[in-house]
């Protein structure tokens, strides 16, 4: 079965639902390939940046999200002692209409988009359909071959394919765009304990000992919590078993050590191959790569998501005309690299620098706390813990929505302060 759209999309991750809905605001014929049959899936990125936030006031979505289940987080603070922290990101300083970073599960996020894409006669969003193969003729990308779960195969034919597909891209692998991979030296285990209701919910803090290091993300009714080790470690974390596991975690954070027992098992724990690449070349003709498919990030910082999203607003405002026109050459798909690439860069340099001089000294043992220049900088200039928190919260070069894609606010924007 052979079908065509004007712009096929793989992947239904935050820049490929917004990518998707900003270009059928537009009224390009759009379809979004998503391989699962929801959006329901653990531990993906949950953070909803301040340029998100006022991204979805834009495409007058704001006050729906704010209806849905989300903890605010305003600080990311050290641990000086037991009884003492040292704020270096204070996101309340930003001149935002949003000064928080907003933790809601994705799959909430992603149904909010997938749901205002129904109301665009362009927009088709296909569940349970696994891009298989690009089709390629006479060096273009015409299109691709997919597979549905129930094992039905058909070709898509279109005149532009974006791969959302993530860090593994099989979009890209095909498309022979290979990435420059940067040296990382740690790995992140990921899973979730019980939140008491008197826990500040407002506050990330990771919490050092010895040589281990853990994040405890506040969610609603639970944290996540990212543990961090040095790269390539985790057979043996697992060969130790769960007991020892539970210990490690009651040392670095001992006001958590009564629940370490909600983990059942090592299969509560998951592993995420930490990657820092980026491509140099984001595109072939019919074909450009956006969000983790162009640059893997590192969950330091929690700005993959937001950087995603980035793209896929500069991408729909670039690309928007010449799909409409039916002229979207590889001049065109090169302004999309062009005006994100520097952001990328930057981005990355700085979670080089974190891994650099906070995470590697501590997995590797050299180090037990924070660099105690920047906490002697904190205390003398609480001031500067603006520089941290524009940088997690906003980030070099934010995208606004287009004029196309921009509906009016149906909500008064002070309500959602809750």
């Amino acid at each position: 079965m052979s079908e065509s759209t004007t712009c096929a999309v793989i992947g239904g991750g935050p820049a490929g639902m917004v990518l998707g809905l900003l270009l059928a605001r537009a009224g390009v014929e759009v379809t979004v390939l998503e391989k699962h049959g929801d959006f329901l899936r653990d531990f993906r990125g949950d953070t909803v940046h301040p340029t998100t936030l006022q991204l979805l006031d834009e495409l007058g979505l704001g006050q729906r999200f704010a209806e849905l289940p989300y903890s605010r987080m305003t600080e990311v603070a050290f641990p000086v002692d037991e009884q003492h922290s040292v704020v270096v990101g204070d996101l309340s300083r930003l001149r935002v209409r949003h000064p928080y970073i907003a933790i809601a599960p994705q799959w909430d996020f992603l149904n909010l988009l997938a749901d205002a894409g129904e109301k665009e006669p362009t927009f088709t969003l296909r569940m349970r359909t696994e891009v298989t193969e690009l089709i390629r003729e006479t060096d273009r990308v015409r299109g691709v071959r997919y597979r549905t779960e129930d094992g039905e195969e058909g070709e898509l034919r279109a005149d532009l394919v974006v791969a959302c597909d993530g860090r593994w891209s099989l979009a890209r692998q095909q498309a022979g765009l290979r990435p420059k991979e940067l040296p990382v030296p740690i790995d992140a285990w990921w899973f979730r304990l019980p939140r008491k209701p008197d826990e500040d919910p407002g506050r990330l803090m990771p919490r050092m000992r010895g040589t281990r290091l853990a994040v405890t993300i506040p969610r609603t009714g639970y944290f996540q919590i990212a543990y961090i080790a040095k790269k390539g470690t985790d057979a043996e974390l697992r060969a130790r078993g769960i007991e020892d596991f539970r210990r490690q975690i009651g040392e670095v954070l001992p006001q958590l050590a009564d629940r370490t027992g909600e983990l059942k098992s090592m299969d509560d724990v998951k592993h995420l191959d930490v990657r820092l690449n980026r491509l140099y070349r984001w595109h072939v003709d019919g074909l450009v790569c956006l969000g983790d498919a162009a640059h893997a990030m590192s969950p330091i910082g929690g700005v993959g998501i937001n950087l995603a999203v980035q793209d896929a607003v500069a991408a729909a405002t670039l690309l928007a005309r010449p799909l409409l026109r039916g002229d979207v050459t590889t001049t065109t798909l090169a302004k999309v690299r062009r005006r994100r690439l520097l952001p990328t860069i930057l981005v990355q340099a700085l979670q080089q620098l974190l891994h650099r001089v906070i995470a590697k000294p501590v997995v590797e043992g050299t180090r037990t706390g924070p660099p105690k220049p920047l906490i002697a900088l904190m205390r003398r200039v609480p001031q500067a813990s603006f520089v941290p928190a524009y940088l997690i919260g906003v980030g070099l070069r934010p995208e606004h929505a287009p004029d196309f894609a921009r509906r009016p606010a149906l909500d008064n924007p002070a309500r959602r302060e809750r």
